[in-house]
């Protein structure tokens, strides 16, 4: 089994989270779809669009699979541990087939190419099978779905970005939400399956994306986050004006909706960040100094292995150049151990970038190999399992060390703090997120959700920092 290890344990943070069922707005349907949505942010934006296309076709939202005439399970693909969740879960979903026989189960996402006959021929697990590019066809397949015929698209596109369809926010606090930016990957990581499973990269037009965050800004929202698998490589060219758009001119045009409007932004490739970007972070209050740039190892031949396109002594100078520009920026990484042939060199080389980093927050893994990838194809997984089992506790636990430190350098601090909500472990108390994505927690008073407050810490956690408001 695969190990995901995330040392930020405050239980309102949503980067990490497992799943997420999509919420019911209480409107009257007189058919119901319910998703689970497994994996990274993107999954949860894509469950919004299908939510979007369902509606449209007169199914509303239920929390209640009980109560599904559809039930879909969005899929990540990206480590083997994800994938075994999501064959449960599926498994875990048939006593509801059992108790109606017309309804329809379906597996949306980056696991829809890849196990689609094993889903629906060899384990008849799901009725449905539609993969990211190809949920326009949703109510197509539906339909043969409920005819008995095979109900299959996982083709990929080079153009799909969903630009026209205005998601539905069914997961939000009405505070935050994601807008996808672009699609798909053109980096070829040799141990990624991303650009297997969503395609090619794509940038969707400027225009929508404008539109779409003063929609929001305008219905209430105050954080919006540009979702992208490597978001420093967005690029649109406008037809009409022959001009084109960097992902620094977009953040621009973003952040001038509103100094209101906060911008957070994921994820960043080390070799595509630019200083152009980085000195807009800069000069706009409203765009959150916060930055993740996985790294994955410290090793450069490891880097090289895994097709990073960029060494260690590389990397070191770019995480250089964001502290000299954006000083206070919070800065978060993806680190993989054991991956094929890595040494105990290697891996010390690995412990020596975390120390010199100090990062803010680390996603620890240890390898997990992925059929149809290039490391799979090339190079044995040779690490035996309780070796990375081994370096990635080490990992971990000099991580944590750095963790707590960050909070604590931050005592006695006041950051300026959007409500996102009540704690869920007291509440009497309202939790938020500092510029540098720090969750922080304090007194309730008559503070609203979708304020914004000044907070002093008085202490702190290992993932939390806990104060009061100072006006």
């Amino acid at each position: 089994m695969e190990e995901l290890v995330s040392t930020k344990t405050h239980d309102e943070t949503r980067q990490g989270e497992a799943f997420s069922p999509i919420r019911t707005q209480g409107q009257n349907f007189k058919k119901h779809f319910y998703i689970e949505s497994y994996g990274c942010a993107m999954n949860f934006a894509d469950s919004e669009v299908v939510a979007s296309i369902l509606q449209k076709e007169g199914f509303g939202a239920t929390t209640q699979p009980e109560n599904a005439d559809l039930i879909f399970i969005n899929t990540c693909s990206i480590r083997e541990k994800a994938e075994q969740t999501v064959r449960y879960r599926l498994n875990a979903l048939k006593q509801y087939k059992r108790q109606r026989p017309g309804l329809l189960i379906g597996v949306l996402g980056c696991m829809a190419e890849r196990l689609k006959s094993t889903f629906l021929e060899q384990e008849k697990l799901v009725d449905l099978v539609v993969g990211p590019d190809a949920y326009r066809s949703l109510p197509a397949l539906i339909e043969d779905a409920g005819d008995g015929q095979r109900a299959v698209n996982v083709l990929l596109s080079r153009d799909e970005t969903y630009a026209d369809i205005a998601p539905i926010r069914l997961n939000s606090n009405g505070v935050t939400a994601f807008v996808s930016i672009m699609r798909g990957c053109n980096n070829m990581c040799s141990f990624c399956v991303v650009p297997f499973t969503r395609g090619r990269e794509r940038s969707r037009d400027a225009d929508s994306i404008i539109q779409e965050c003063s929609n929001l800004f305008y219905d209430g929202y105050k954080e919006i986050t540009l979702l992208g698998q490597n978001v420093d490589s967005y690029n649109w060219v406008n037809d009409k004006t022959n001009t084109t758009v960097t992902f620094a001119g977009l953040l621009q045009m973003v952040a001038n909706i509103s100094p209101l409007l906060r911008i957070r932004f994921s994820t960043s490739h080390p070799k595509d960040i630019t200083d152009e970007v980085l000195f807009t972070i800069a000069k706009n209050e409203n765009i959150c100094n916060y930055i993740h740039l996985p790294v994955q190892s410290g090793s450069t031949r490891i880097l090289s292995l895994m097709n990073r396109t960029y060494s260690r002594e590389w990397y070191v100078a770019k995480y250089n150049r964001i502290k000299e520009i954006i000083p206070d920026c919070g800065i978060s990484t993806d680190m993989i151990v054991g991956f094929c042939s890595e040494t105990d060199e290697d891996h010390q080389l690995s412990l020596s970038l975390m120390k010199y980093c100090q990062y803010d927050l680390a996603y620890m893994y240890f390898y997990s190999e992925r059929p149809g990838t290039l490391a799979a194809r090339r190079f044995p997984d040779d690490v035996p399992l309780d070796v990375k089992k081994r370096r990635l506790q080490e990992l971990v636990d000099l991580h944590r060390t750095h963790s707590l430190q960050s909070m604590q350098r931050d005592v006695g601090k006041t950051f300026k703090v959007l409500v996102e909500g009540a704690s869920k472990k007291n509440k009497e108390e309202l939790y938020g997120r500092n510029d540098q994505n720090k969750v922080v927690v304090f007194p309730k008073e008559n503070i609203q959700k979708g304020d914004y407050v000044m907070v002093q810490v008085n202490r702190c956690t290992a993932g939390t920092l806990i104060g009061h408001r100072v006006k």
